[in-house]
């Protein structure tokens, strides 16, 4: 699940709320040490354009655990 969620997240990276739709989406259905592990991947490959959108998406998850 983990490669599937980062390629869906790099095709939809041109669209701010698709992609954010999609992060939402992947962090539903990955167990703790995957999230963490796309965590980190995301903030290397899309942090410079979507901190924002990465922040408020990890943070909503770790309030809900």
């Amino acid at each position: 699940m983990l490669e599937y969620a980062k390629t869906i997240l790099e095709k939809v990276s041109f669209d701010r709320r698709l992609f954010e739709k999609e992060l939402s989406k992947a962090l539903i259905n990955l167990v703790k040490e995957e999230v963490q592990v796309l965590r980190a991947w995301c903030y290397e490959k899309f942090g410079q354009v979507y901190a924002v959108v990465l922040d408020r998406c990890f943070s909503r998850l770790q309030a809900s655990i």
